[in-house]
C-alpha cells in the first residue's frame, strides 16, 4: 500500500459531520462530478441552489449531504440540455479516485469479474438508490442495473461501470453490447465511446461482456490493500440504514431475476445471502409468500414487456420463467381476463409497434432466442 493509498482510504472512511435531512451521501464522493458540470458549461451555483445547497456545502471536505440532493443537482443539469449525453460525458471526465473507497475497491481486484462483484456489493456506499447485479449464468455475462430513477441514472451507472473497469483492464475489455430500456439522446456517441452495439428499448438496463473478459487481470491488483479496503467498506455498510422489509428485498431481486428468466427461490435466496427455508419463514412472518410475490412480479413485468418493448410473446414467456406458452397464457388470463396478444393490441402505443430505431452503422440487437 502506498502513502497515497493511505491518504485516500483514510479520507474515504473517517467520521463525517452531521448532514441535512435524508440518507447521507459523502460530498467528497461526488465533488469531482460537480466540477465536471462546471467544465461542461453549467452554472454550478445555480444548480446547487435548485437542491437547496450552497458552494460551501460541497467545498467542506467533511460535509455530507443527502443522496436526494445530489440527484436533484444532476437532474437539474440534465433538464437544461446544455450538452447531449450528459451522463456519458460525466463518466468520461470523472477520473478514478473521485469516489475513493469504491474506486480503489474495484481497481485493486485481481480480475474484471472480481472487480464487478465488488462494484455490485459496495455501490451503495456512494449511491444507495441504485443496485447492480452480475448474471454469470448467461452467455455473454450480463451486468444489470437495478432500481434506477430514470434513463439518466441508468446511463451514468452503465458508463461509469464500463469505463472504470476498462481503464484498469485495458483495451482488451470490450463490451459485447450495451442495453437500455429507453433511447439515449445520441446513440452514435455511445457506440464511439464503448466500441460496441447499443440496444435501445430493451427489457433491461446494463451491459454484457464475454466470459473470457471476466478473467482479464486488473492492472493495479493488490491483495493486501483489497483485504484492508474490504474491512473498511463492510464497516461503512453496516452503519448505513436499511428498510428491513423482506418483501421489498424480494421484489427488488425478482425484478432483476426477471431479466435472466430465473425466478427460483434458490436464486433469490442466494442473492439475499440467506437460505430458501429462512426466506420462506421471514415472508410468512410478513404475511405473504414467495409464490405470491413471484406472481405479482410476473404480472407487472408482463404488462411492461407487452406494452413497451418489441419482444415477441415467446420471448416474454421465456423472460417470465415459464416453461411453455400455455402456462403463461393461463396466468395472463387469470390476471387480466384476456390474452397477451389482445392486451398488447389494446395498450401498446402505435409508434412502439415498429422495430425501434437503431443508430446508423451497426446491426440491430438480436432477439434473446438467437443469443
Amino acid at each position: 500500500m502506498t502513502p497515497h493509498d493511505n491518504r485516500v482510504t483514510r479520507r474515504a472512511t473517517r467520521a463525517r459531520k452531521t448532514s441535512p435531512v435524508g440518507e447521507p451521501h459523502e460530498t467528497r464522493e461526488i465533488r469531482g462530478m460537480f466540477r465536471v458540470l462546471s467544465q461542461l458549461g453549467h452554472d454550478l451555483d445555480a444548480l446547487l441552489a435548485t437542491a437547496g445547497l450552497r458552494r460551501d456545502d460541497i467545498e467542506n471536505p467533511d460535509t455530507v449531504i443527502s443522496a436526494s440532493a445530489c440527484a436533484g443537482v444532476f437532474a437539474a443539469a440534465h433538464q437544461q440540455r446544455r450538452v447531449s449525453n450528459l451522463a456519458l460525458k460525466l463518466a468520461v471526465h470523472t477520473p478514478v479516485g473521485t469516489t475513493p473507497l469504491l474506486d480503489y475497491l474495484i481497481v485493486c481486484s485481481d480480475s474484471v469479474g472480481e472487480g464487478l462483484h465488488r462494484l455490485t456489493r459496495y455501490l451503495r456506499l456512494v449511491n444507495p438508490g441504485v443496485q447492480l447485479a452480475v448474471d454469470e449464468n448467461s452467455d455473454p455475462v450480463r451486468v444489470v442495473v437495478e432500481r434506477t430513477l430514470g434513463g439518466f441514472e441508468a446511463e451514468l451507472t452503465v458508463a461509469l461501470s464500463i469505463l472504470r473497469i476498462r481503464q484498469e483492464a485495458g483495451s482488451e475489455l470490450r463490451p459485447v453490447y450495451v442495453s437500455f430500456i429507453h433511447e439515449p439522446e445520441d446513440i452514435t456517441e455511445y457506440v464511439d465511446v464503448f466500441g460496441c452495439p447499443i440496444r435501445v428499448r430493451a427489457s433491461w438496463n446494463g451491459w454484457a461482456l464475454s466470459k473470457a473478459a471476466m478473467k482479464l487481470p486488473m492492472a493495479r491488483r493488490d491483495p493486501a490493500l483489497r483485504r484492508w479496503l474490504d474491512r473498511q467498506a463492510a464497516e461503512v455498510l453496516a452503519r448505513l440504514p436499511t428498510d428491513g422489509d423482506v418483501r421489498d428485498d424480494v421484489r427488488r431481486v425478482l425484478s432483476s431475476q426477471l431479466t435472466v428468466g430465473d425466478l427460483r427461490i434458490d436464486a433469490v435466496a442466494r442473492r439475499l445471502a440467506t437460505t430458501p427455508r429462512t426466506l420462506q419463514r421471514r415472508l410468512s412472518q410478513a404475511g405473504t409468500s414467495f409464490e405470491v410475490l413471484c406472481d405479482e412480479a410476473r404480472k407487472q413485468a408482463a404488462q411492461s414487456y407487452l406494452a413497451d418493448t418489441t419482444l415477441t410473446i415467446a420471448e416474454v414467456t421465456y423472460l417470465l420463467g415459464y416453461s411453455e406458452p400455455t402456462a403463461f397464457y393461463r396466468a395472463f388470463r387469470r390476471w387480466h381476463r384476456t390474452t397477451p396478444t389482445a392486451f398488447r393490441a389494446r395498450v401498446r402505443p402505435a409508434d412502439q409497434r415498429a422495430v425501434p430505431p437503431v443508430a446508423q452503422g451497426f446491426t440491430p440487437a438480436k432477439r434473446r432466442s438467437q443469443e
